[in-house]
């Protein structure tokens, strides 16, 4: 009997994990090949390559509460156990491991970086998570942080019925804390207000976090009692490829090919044929040319609205085809700017190079600039950038629709915009400051939890009928899951495939803990 036919839609985390996880458990019995439709590995969690400075979209930093995605991680990349370039520079102590790599003679390595992110908001720095500190009431005002205490309270008091991602803010951190940090913020990510977006999202991407939980950590800190939350945003240290995430991707990619893998980029796929229930047939193009691959098994993470298109053979309900149709999409654009410096004094006590400031990420909060996040490469990894002593390489990142004026402007146009920002906000000086730039355009990097996501289920349950179909990752899914969790539907995705399990639960359950949700310190 001959080995069964696994294809794969997408070369990114989830792809990529998948293929390696079923060649690295039992090549004997499957052939795997992935259909990739750029000409780059690791979807959103690629490395960009300018000039010798590295761009990473969007910011992926590598942590998870999952110990098979950690001890997968670490099989591929080592961990540093010596000082990495700006350690040895400032004479930055940390705690390494005894035993791992090191970064400045070895190349795959994981960096050790220190969690440094914050809000920028009225000309001024607040710790992200929110923290209740002198800053944060020197900032927004006694008689604000009066109300926004008060405001609290009767959020413990009056539950809101929790069908927006409005109620689900402000039953955490109540109407004024809401209206401050997360209401502006929200509406510039999905360019929707939050009463009109789903609570799914805050459950998936504000977990555990509330005002009660932020006044226990600031108690712990004031009176050294050591505690730590055990939340995911509250992680003080994260790993992080000495050449960004993309560095490990393409490492995964090249061990599927050692493994007997395929990976083909630049195909368009143009049919998916089931012969009853089951996917029987890939169609594809490649260089103008029609091929095709008989599959026993699909794992697709395409968008979701795209698979739908694809689908020939079946008879699909047309309310659950319009509902797919009608699923709704953020997308994103990165300016990259290479500055003689950024305007921004470090005022913290941690040591950077030439002052700069320490933020991996800047949560953007000036009501008056488009601009949402700023990322600073040099403090991701020293590696990053060419000349680090001597230049700052950023990202300006914006969220837009594809197709939106925005989306459409040239990438000239995308560079004045953003420097003009930068310039308001006087991060920059003048023109001078900027010595060179590039921008990315990324196309369904958030699928948004409004339009027809509430009929989810029902597209769910269609494509569950389907024994031999496995929707994996973030668009596979139609879920703005973190990296970690666009691997775990993989996994489990692989865990299906070799067992014979038809029930895909495990699947879909990824990154759905309800408890979560309802924590309330």
């Amino acid at each position: 009997m001959g080995k069964k036919k696994v294809v794969i839609l997408g070369a990114g985390p989830a792809g990529l994990t998948a293929a390696h996880d079923l060649l690295t458990r039992d090549s004997e019995h499957y052939d795997v090949i992935i259909l990739e439709k750029t000409n780059d590995i690791g979807g959103i969690s690629k490395t960009i390559n300018y000039k010798g400075n590295l761009m990473d979209i969007g910011g992926h930093r590598f942590f998870s509460k999952d110990p098979r995605v950690n001890e997968w991680w670490q099989q591929r990349l080592e961990i540093q156990s010596h000082p990495a370039l700006d350690d040895k520079i400032l004479n930055r102590h940390k705690d390494f491991p005894t035993e791992g790599a090191n970064p400045d003679i070895e190349d795959d390595v994981f960096l050790i970086r220190d969690r440094i992110s914050r809000i920028y908001y009225n000309k001024s720095f607040l710790n992200y998570p929110i923290s209740l500190d002198l800053k944060l009431i020197t900032n927004i005002g006694i008689f604000q942080t009066i109300k926004a205490g008060f405001s609290y309270l009767w959020s413990l008091v009056k539950k809101l019925p929790e069908t927006s991602l409005e109620n689900f803010y402000i039953n955490r951190f109540g109407r004024v804390i809401y209206s401050m940090f997360f209401e502006k913020y929200t509406l510039k990510l999905w360019g929707i207000h939050p009463k009109n977006l789903s609570a799914d999202w805050g459950c998936q991407r504000v977990k555990g976090i509330s005002v009660s939980e932020v006044l226990k950590n600031a108690f712990a800190k004031q009176f050294n009692l050591g505690r730590k939350s055990k939340e995911t945003s509250f992680i003080e240290r994260f790993l992080y490829p000495k050449f960004g995430p993309g560095q490990l991707w393409e490492k995964t990619a090249k061990e599927i090919e050692n493994l007997g893998g395929k990976i083909k980029k630049n195909i368009d796929v143009t049919n998916i044929i089931f012969n009853g229930s089951q996917v029987r047939e890939i169609i594809f193009e490649e260089n103008d040319t029609t091929s095709s691959i008989q599959a026993d098994f699909l794992l697709s993470s395409a968008p979701i609205k795209d698979l739908f298109q694809l689908f020939s053979g079946i008879d699909i309900p047309e309310d659950i085809y319009n509902a797919t149709q009608e699923l709704r999409y953020r997308d994103f654009i990165t300016i990259g700017f290479l500055l003689k410096k950024l305007n921004l004094k470090n005022t913290t006590e941690y040591k950077t190079i030439n002052n700069i400031t320490p933020d991996c990420w800047i949560y953007v909060q000036e009501p008056h600039v488009k601009m949402g996040r700023i990322q600073i490469f040099n403090n991701w990894s020293p590696y990053s950038v060419k000349d680090l002593q001597n230049t700052v390489w950023i990202g300006t990142e914006y969220f837009c629709t594809e197709g939106d004026e925005f989306w459409n402007m040239t990438d000239q146009e995308l560079f004045e915009f953003a420097k003009n920002e930068l310039l308001s906000m006087n991060l920059i000086t003048s023109d001078s400051d900027v010595l060179d730039w590039h921008c990315e355009k990324i196309q369904k990097a958030y699928p948004a939890y409004v339009g027809s996501y509430n009929h989810m289920d029902k597209i769910t349950d269609f494509l569950n009928q389907h024994d031999n179909l496995f929707c994996i990752g973030r668009n596979g899914q139609h879920r703005y899951n973190n990296m970690d969790h666009s691997m775990m539907t993989a996994f489990n995705a692989v865990e299906n495939i070799i067992k014979g399990e038809k029930n895909k639960n495990n699947i879909w359950n990824v990154n759905t803990e309800k408890a979560y949700c309802e924590k309330m310190s």
